[in-house]
């Protein structure tokens, strides 16, 4: 990436990470114990996921040795780095100290939450909707539901409507509902245009199936 279409992107995310007053002032008073202070920027970058929710990694590093593809803002004296892989996941997300005035460090409040299924890649679906959603479901999304002992299935499709049940480990899981809507309904609405509706009809709690009511 050359250095104008380096200042276009920065141009163009603006301010990924927003840093609070408190958290900023945090930040400058750990920094100003280094060897070399003003030359240190806030280095942010998503190194995975637990659960819902990203994981990350905070630490102080000379700007001027960034990536040329980094991310950068600076602001009332901090400069902050973002990894040009963490820029999506941390874009509106925000920097600030806990809630609890009692527990100390930083906390990240991050509205993106990442695909609990991983990378899904690319697919050839043919046929109707139903025989798409079941290939995505067997070549995609089940072989990483089976790491967690679960899997998903179609129980059938009416109009742009998909019906989704998930067993196994999925069952009785309090994550399965959160993994149905974050990573399975995701995957099906972006890969099957026609379906725009994705229905969980997992009996988590022993009652009715919504698609046979």
């Amino acid at each position: 990436m050359t250095e104008t279409q380096l200042a276009a992107a920065e141009t163009d995310w603006g301010e990924v990470l927003i840093v609070t007053d408190a958290a900023r002032a945090t930040v400058l008073d750990i920094r100003a114990n280094e060897d070399d202070a003003e030359s240190l920027g806030l280095r942010v970058e998503v190194t995975g996921a637990s659960g819902v929710d990203y994981t990350y990694d905070l630490s102080l590093e000379p700007v001027d040795e960034k990536a040329q593809d980094d991310h950068t803002h600076t602001s009332d004296g901090l400069t902050v780095i973002v990894p040009a892989l963490s820029v999506t996941a941390l874009m509106g997300a925000t920097l600030d100290l806990p809630t609890n005035a009692g527990q100390g460090g930083l906390v990240i409040r991050n509205p993106n939450r990442p695909n609990p299924l991983g990378d899904l890649g690319q697919l050839e679906l043919v046929g109707d909707s139903a025989n798409k959603v079941r290939t995505l479901l067997a070549e995609r999304i089940n072989p990483a539901l089976a790491s967690h002992g679960g899997y998903a299935e179609l129980v059938g499709v009416d109009g742009d409507r998909a019906f989704v049940t998930m067993g196994g480990g999925c069952q009785g899981c309090a994550m399965s509902a959160a993994t149905l809507r974050e990573g399975i309904s995701k995957a099906i609405l972006e890969a099957i245009p026609e379906i725009t509706e994705v229905v969980d009809t997992t009996d988590h709690d022993q009652g009715e199936n919504p698609y046979y009511s």
